[in-house]
């Protein structure tokens, strides 16, 4: 995720990062540019055309479409947008889960063996769920035994939430922790597999394919016929409008597109990695 000052907004009209949409759509809109420079020749020098009731009948098709495609956008962008700040409640919620797991646990438990245990798993499962969030290699070890289970298993935070409360079980069957303590730390236990399942939700669910498809069509049918509608008014000027009109409306669907899956390593995705090494800075602190 990308880091920045939001108050020095003039400074990034002039910056253009790696991950800016203006990189990516560069060869789009010099493409674009050409073509409706071509139809504006065509239609201007070549064939002398002049301009007639159904052009000024289409340039007022294209206001209409014009209209329903900033209502398309505009929900789409929101939509990708729910998802990303979604994700990103989810991974707060993990942070506050796994600190209030830990400040129970430390208060609860006496025996340093076992704070230990839960000083090295509780971290364990933001690192896992981050990995696996990003479909990476979790050959991570703990310790001996703990690495020996997760090897074989694919779900390694579903693991380790198993060996969270086999723990914790342990403990009561021990009579470390009583009864109504086994019933409040198996609750954070639980909240850290519904923060699992969520964010798989937002991760394996994404915006329908005829939505999206029929977006992307829209905005290309809707732009290349831009320059027949207005070339008579605007002349040569055509090329430089129907460029940015591209680059406004292909901008708005490449950045719906990047922060609708957020867990993943692109510059807008959400820090989830640097949010699992907060955690665990915390729970050593606590623990």
């Amino acid at each position: 995720m990308i880091s920045y000052n939001p108050k020095i907004w003039l400074t990034y009209i002039f910056r253009f990062h790696k991950s800016d949409s203006f990189r990516e759509l560069l060869p789009f809109v010099f493409l674009l540019g050409i073509y409706s420079g071509t139809i504006a020749y065509l239609e201007i020098e070549y064939f002398k055309l002049e301009e007639t009731s159904h052009v000024r009948n289409l340039s007022i098709i294209h206001t209409t479409l014009g209209f329903v495609i900033s209502l398309l956008l505009a929900y789409r962008i929101n939509s990708a947008y729910d998802r990303w700040w979604e994700g990103r409640k989810l991974w707060g919620a993990l942070v506050n889960n796994s600190r209030n797991l830990a400040i129970k646990l430390s208060v609860i438990l006496k025996d340093e063996k076992d704070l230990a245990y839960f000083r090295k798993l509780i971290p364990s499962y933001a690192s896992m769920l981050n990995k696996h969030l990003k479909d990476e290699e979790t050959s991570m070890l703990l310790f001996e035994d703990i690495d020996l289970i997760l090897n074989h298993h694919k779900h390694r935070p579903n693991q380790i939430a198993k060996m969270l409360f086999q723990k914790i079980n342990d403990l009561y069957i021990s009579h470390k922790i009583t009864g109504d303590q086994l019933i409040i730390l198996n609750n954070e236990i639980q909240s850290f597999t519904d923060i699992c399942g969520a964010c798989e939700r937002i991760k394996n669910t994404p915006i329908p394919y005829s939505y999206s498809t029929f977006i992307k069509k829209f905005i290309f049918v809707f732009v290349l016929t831009l320059p027949y509608a207005y070339v008579f008014a605007l002349g040569y000027y055509v090329i430089p409008v129907v460029s940015f009109i591209f680059y406004v409306l292909a901008s708005i669907e490449i950045i719906s597109e990047e922060i609708e899956e957020p867990f993943g390593n692109d510059d807008n995705d959400l820090p989830i990695e640097k949010i699992a090494q907060n955690i665990k800075k915390h729970i050593e602190e606590i623990i």
